[in-house]
């Protein structure tokens, strides 16, 4: 029979939009912290298991939260996404239409905050610890929760890469290694019928997703949430590179959070989340069918046509490339340092090549954007790069 004292339980989450490297996060997490004496527990959908929970050793909240081993952390880690799978719930501000049934005459209001549930569902778990793997807007609400007084070691997730105090965010290498790959592919068609190559990014508010790419040579040009651009400069810009091109073709790379002058930030559908953001959609479209309209004043007359694609979730499923498995592995384990440390209150983090951590109300004190100044040419929309002395790996 086995004896052995649990040293503490640790709970893991993950939340908003997956990308490659969560699953290599919760396994480096539980590995480590089982062997350390812990007991680890997988809260399922994000924030939006630890607002379902029923508060009764009889109820089946399997749903919600499962323990983990290692046997089941092992056969997940290598793969994309994450098997405790996710979610955009925000529990300071839950729609009434969202509250759980259980806690529907409780909470009836337009929008609710289930706080105060969380905070006794991480007593009925019996957590001592909470790690949240997730973006600034997951991540905002662990800093909540550390105000009230919970244990929290946040993880760095998106691949838009926009989390503030840490160069690296786990999600991000393979978004731009995918989308490389996928600008490189389309190129033969752009070339084969001598188009304009529109390709459609993620990237809300930041534009490292299209920028990195575009630094890395896949496209000619890109456009960014950072900065509002005319069509007219683009499409010149455009033209003039394809003209350049012996095959007769040019690329430019689209954050779906930018807009050109005479169109704002443009959305699939107007149904937010819970932390306010509507769907965005239809920039990448809007750029390319502007383009045909433009091109004939820097063309002689004649319409340059374009292929536009929309890159979407192709860039954030599958699996992870090498820095996406083992980035997270070091951010698990540094996780796991600092709560045998007795140290919570902190955001893992990479910064210029180190690893270390940060106070976690980083998140939600300032804003990571691309440093237009040092980083974008305005005039010719696309990265600048004089120098790469004492720059960091992804040089942004």
């Amino acid at each position: 029979m086995n004896t052995k004292k649990v040293r503490g339980t640790i709970g893991i989450l993950t939340g908003g939009g997956d990308v490659p490297g969560l699953n290599p996060a919760i396994r480096a997490i539980t590995i480590r912290a089982i062997r350390e004496g812990y007991r680890v527990v997988g809260i399922r959908r994000g924030w939006g298991g630890m607002i379902d929970i029923v508060r009764d050793k009889k109820v089946d909240n399997s749903a919600n939260f499962v323990e983990l081993t290692e046997d089941i952390v092992n056969k997940a880690g290598r793969t994309g996404g994450t098997f405790l799978h996710s979610s955009r719930t925000r529990p300071s501000h839950v729609p009434g239409k969202h509250v759980p049934d259980h806690l529907k005459d409780k909470y009836n209001n337009e929008m609710n905050d289930l706080t105060p549930e969380v905070l006794k569902n991480i007593d009925f778990i019996g957590l001592d610890y909470l790690i949240p793997i997730g973006g600034d807007d997951t991540l905002s609400y662990s800093v909540r929760l550390y105000q009230e007084g919970v244990k929290v070691v946040a993880i760095p997730k998106t691949m838009d890469n926009d989390v503030p105090g840490t160069d690296y965010c786990i999600g991000f290498s393979t978004c731009v290694t995918r989308t490389i790959a996928m600008t490189n592919l389309l190129r033969t068609s752009a070339g084969s019928h001598e188009r304009v190559l529109v390709i459609e990014v993620f990237g809300r508010y930041a534009g490292f997703t299209a920028l990195l790419p575009t630094m890395a040579g896949s496209a000619n040009r890109c456009v960014i949430p950072e900065y509002k651009f005319k069509i007219e400069h683009l499409t010149e810009l455009l033209v003039e590179d394809r003209k350049r091109n012996p095959s007769n073709y040019s690329v430019v790379l689209v954050s779906e959070g930018a807009t050109f002058e005479g169109v704002d930030m443009m959305f699939s559908n107007m149904e937010k989340d819970m932390f306010g953001h509507a769907k965005l959609g239809g920039i990448g479209d809007a750029v390319s069918a502007k383009i045909k309209d433009v091109s004939p004043q820097f063309n002689k007359g004649q319409r340059v046509e374009t292929i536009f694609q929309h890159l979407g979730y192709l860039v954030r499923s599958g699996d992870p490339d090498a820095i996406d498995s083992i980035v997270p592995m070091a951010y698990g384990n540094l996780a796991l340092d600092l709560v045998l440390k007795g140290i919570h209150g902190r955001l893992v983090i990479l910064k210029n090549g180190r690893y270390d951590n940060m106070p976690v109300d980083i998140v939600t004190s300032t804003k990571k954007f691309v440093n237009i100044e040092k980083h974008y040419n305005t005039d010719r929309l696309r990265p600048v790069y004089e120098s790469f002395i004492d720059k960091p790996l992804f040089l942004i």
